[in-house]
């Protein structure tokens, strides 16, 4: 694709080489800011780990404390009296049987599932259709938890899941462009925090190698991690 005059000139703001603080990369990625749209904030990781290896992989999540700026469609898959739980908790779409029943005809308009543990011999049918699109529930996300109440509640409220893809990589949306350099930042040192504690055991030499910011259509701005490490150890 043909880089625009918009694109060159944002790239000029940018010191390819230069470690910026996080404060400083955020607010210059908010200032090289170009499109007509909302942008949003990204973050990317580049870790120390081989996610080929189980005890290597890196997978958790996290309520930022400012939201993701969207809204989030929540299915609950559960039963009984936890289904007014559910409902009460803001999720879009609520039932059990049913909903499988559509996801299996093709139906996926939601963003997030939660499930009760009761459930879960229905949703493993649906492994290969939800696994590949990043939806499957998890207890190591909280996504299947009998509080489902509070799963859905921390969906509505900016919760967001991070998994490290096969090259080691962990990327998240952490709000977008309007909520101002504040919000940002501190959504930011709320997820790069998260994934420095979610270090696992068998991980061995530096663990996290390269932080990188941008907004959706900026360039990539790199992030001096190595105090937010020394911060996150505290």
């Amino acid at each position: 694709m043909k880089e625009g005059k918009k694109q060159r000139a944002a790239k000029t703001k940018v010191e390819a080489q230069k470690l910026y603080p996080l404060e400083q990369a955020v607010t210059l990625a908010c200032e090289v800011k170009h499109a007509k749209f909302d942008e949003s904030l990204e973050v990317a990781m580049r870790l120390g780990v081989d996610p080929k290896h189980a005890d290597q992989m890196v997978r958790g999540s996290v309520v930022l404390p400012h939201g993701t700026g969207r809204t989030v469609r929540v299915l609950a898959l559960t039963k009984g009296e936890k289904e007014a739980e559910a409902r009460a908790a803001g999720a879009d779409y609520v039932g059990s049987d049913e909903y499988v029943q559509k996801i299996q005809e093709g139906w996926l308009e939601f963003d997030a599932l939660v499930a009760t543990p009761d459930v879960m011999g229905l949703v493993g049918r649906l492994g290969k259709i939800l696994g590949p699109r990043g939806l499957m529930p998890s207890p190591k996300t909280g996504s299947v938890t009998m509080d489902i109440g509070k799963a859905v509640a921390d969906l509505k409220a900016g919760k967001v899941e991070y998994r490290v893809d096969r090259a080691g990589n962990v990327h998240c949306a952490v709000g977008k462009w309007s909520f101002g350099v504040e919000k940002l930042v501190t959504n930011a040192r709320m997820f790069i925090d998260a994934v420095i504690r979610a270090k696992p055991a068998a991980a061995k030499g530096q663990y996290v190698k390269r932080v990188a910011v941008s907004t959706t259509m900026g360039p990539g701005i790199k992030v001096d991690h190595n105090p937010l490490v020394s911060e996150s150890k505290q």
